[in-house]
């Protein structure tokens, strides 16, 4: 999607073997007189876990969006993977992938024919036995052969996710990986993230409204309100400067404007700094 709004900007050159996964400079994206993102700037460490936390309108989803190259920025900059979007997205889009539980696959289509379908997309070797493997892992089995159409909203979550996972990419951007999952097999998803960043040692941008979630999950949260970034750092540094228990706390006290009470004393300034510190050394790590 082209915006004609759009402002040229000065882009890096590719750098495919840097620290970041993805890095986003003084990101802005305006509808009309709206502005869903308002300079928003973040590093993500390659092999980390990360959070985006934020209410309905909070510029999550348009964030992520240009991140994908889907949504052309107004201005600043996205590398991902070393790379500049969307101008050089045809280096990147094989190696990321993207899951939303609210992105409905072909209803009339089989979950093994939708996965055969996404997996020729990226070339995916080997394909059948892939397919077999994913359905081993996410419990896919018993319903393999049925329409997607037919299936409740937590077996098509797994399927989402079975989807997001066809290409074993380096990236993966996550949209509320478990919802509609009852809590057992939320839980054994989560548990699956957990072994595939692992093993592969992949890098996660996760949106969710589950703060149990991100809190068990994430190396780090990015809290946005109204498109900016409101908050950036570890859950229990985060939690510790608002005096709160749990990030849920947290997200309300942000979300009802109650958060200056308790992080007044905070130098707003600090965060990009403690957010850089922290990248650091996770790509020390």
């Amino acid at each position: 999607m082209v915006n004609s709004d759009a402002i040229p900007t000065q882009l890096p050159a590719a750098d495919p073997t840097g620290s970041a996964a993805i890095e986003v400079a003084n990101l802005v994206k305006l509808y009309k007189t709206t502005r869903a993102v308002d300079d928003v700037s973040f590093r993500i460490a390659r092999g980390s876990i990360t959070g985006l936390l934020g209410g309905n309108g909070a510029g999550k989803t348009t964030t992520i969006a240009m991140i994908m190259g889907l949504v052309m920025p107004t201005s600043g900059r996205i590398q991902v993977l070393g790379h500049p979007m969307p101008e050089q997205s045809a280096s990147v889009l094989g190696r990321m992938n993207f899951e939303s539980p609210y992105v409905d696959m072909p209803m009339r289509l089989t979950v093994r024919q939708n996965l055969t379908i996404f997996g020729r997309l990226y070339a995916v070797e080997n394909l059948n036995a892939r397919i077999a493997q994913l359905a081993a892992d996410l419990d896919l089995g018993e319903f393999l052969d049925r329409a997607n159409g037919k299936l409740s909203a937590g077996q098509k979550t797994r399927v989402a996710l079975a989807k997001a996972l066809i290409n074993q990419p380096e990236l993966l951007l996550l949209d509320e990986p478990t919802a509609s999952l009852d809590p057992d097999t939320a839980d054994w998803v989560r548990q699956h993230l957990q072994d595939y960043r692992k093993t592969h040692d992949a890098t996660i941008l996760l949106a969710s409204h589950n703060m149990l979630e991100v809190e068990r999950l994430c190396d780090r949260v990015i809290i946005m309100k109204r498109g900016r970034i409101e908050d950036d750092d570890s859950p229990d540094q985060i939690m510790a400067r608002y005096n709160r228990a749990t990030l849920e706390e947290v997200f309300l006290d942000v979300a009802r404007g109650r958060a200056k009470a308790f992080s007044s004393e905070v130098d707003p300034g600090s965060r990009q700094e403690n957010a850089s510190k922290q990248d650091s050394s996770e790509g020390a790590s």
